[in-house]
């Protein structure tokens, strides 16, 4: 593609496939049609009470003046709390810098540690926006293919076999989207190390570790002051239009950190910031918990109704809210095979074609953050759908 008069950095920014099908979906609701969207990583919970309150009464004390870059001290110290309480963290509030979304925090990630050429060991596959991030900063995501024996997941084996001399360090994502799948703490331990051993750098995605639902609670953090954690409340907090995340760095980043930010955003949303503290209640932390199973009864269902129908799962997803099925015994083309599942059916999925060559025409991503009733009958047009193939 040509991009004249633009920067050349552009190439190596695909479009989002995901939000292409969802243009598709809301064009076809226009003309009346009833679709079923399970494409798009959005739980159908919305922010609870106690958040919208927060915001209102920010809003009518006239509280949306600019805050400090690094973000509201109380909204600091309430995430420090939650480390303490939920993984037995001792994390220095100093260390949390509130930002504009996770993605705000891997813009500042990147922007303090990639370099023009700096490769950057991902698996295959993976969130194709943080790829792009990379991108963004003139650095290469060098794309490990990760099967299911790996549980989709770099291991420390594969990183000690990929690192090269222009490898500066691994971002992964436990859970991961599109896959639902967590690295083991000890390997992921094991990983750390080998990065340690080659002076690299650790960013772990962990936007869905508190929607992990066959394990206790474990954050990369406690694996090291220099392990760099990003985080967000879209997910687990069911604030995804509020742009809000957080990111912990070694003390040592935090000035670099806080003059990037300073100049690429100023702040987080105040009125967000405000309402997120209200977040760490206990009335909305029993909210959260509960939405929490619901979706752990979701997978527990469309798990096995996925597989009846002839998508094959061989790893169980155990976070998130997805589960990356294999459709070869279906289709041998996963981007045709969603466009017809859209039109045929009204069922949206995503094919694997955003989150790397690996998988891309042999698997699709099932997003279940939708209500069970809409998956029964996602799973009754579909069997429809393939009894008339």
């Amino acid at each position: 593609m040509n991009f004249a008069g633009l920067a050349s950095r552009l190439e190596s920014i695909a479009p989002f496939h995901v939000m292409e099908l969802a243009k598709m979906a809301a064009a076809l609701e226009a003309q009346g049609r009833s679709i079923i969207h399970m494409g798009i990583g959005e739980p159908d919970f919305t922010a609870a009470p106690l958040v919208i309150e927060a915001a209102a009464k920010a809003m009518a004390d006239g509280q949306m003046q600019y805050t400090s870059a690094l973000g509201l001290p109380a909204l600091r110290e309430a995430i420090s709390k939650q480390y303490r309480d939920v993984y037995s963290l001792d994390i220095a509030p100093s260390r949390i810098i509130v930002t504009a979304g996770a993605s705000g925090a891997l813009l500042l990630a990147c922007a303090a540690l990639v370099e023009k050429g700096t490769e950057v060991l991902m698996p295959d596959p993976s969130y194709p926006c943080n790829r792009h991030f990379l991108a963004a900063f003139d650095g290469i995501a060098k794309m490990i293919p990760s099967g299911p024996e790996q549980r989709f997941q770099l291991s420390e084996a594969m990183v000690r076999e990929h690192w090269s001399a222009a490898t500066r360090g691994v971002l992964l994502a436990s859970p991961s989207n599109p896959t639902g799948t967590s690295i083991k703490p000890n390997e992921l331990g094991k990983i750390v190390a080998a990065v340690r051993e080659k002076g690299g750098f650790v960013i772990v995605d962990e936007i869905y570790q508190r929607l992990s639902y066959d394990a206790p609670p474990f954050s990369a953090l406690s694996l090291g002051e220099d392990v760099i954690v990003i985080n967000s409340f879209s997910k687990y907090f069911n604030m995804t239009g509020w742009r809000l995340g957080w990111l912990v760095v070694p003390p040592h980043m935090v000035p670099a950190i806080e003059k990037l930010a300073q100049n690429l955003f100023i702040c987080a949303s105040a009125i967000a910031q405000h309402a997120g503290i209200a977040c760490f209640t206990p009335e909305s932390q029993a909210l959260f918990e509960e939405r929490k199973m619901e979706f752990k009864r979701r997978r527990d269902y469309i798990v096995p109704a996925l597989q009846a129908l002839g998508f094959g799962i061989p790893v169980m997803p155990d976070g998130a809210f997805y589960v990356y099925a294999d459709c070869a015994a279906l289709s041998d083309d996963a981007d045709r095979l969603t466009r017809k599942m859209l039109n045929d059916a009204g069922v949206v999925m995503v094919p694997g074609l955003d989150f790397g060559p690996y998988t891309a025409h042999s698997h699709v991503r099932v997003s279940y953050a939708t209500s069970m009733e809409n998956l029964r009958e996602a799973v009754l047009r579909l069997q429809r759908y393939f009894l008339e193939q």
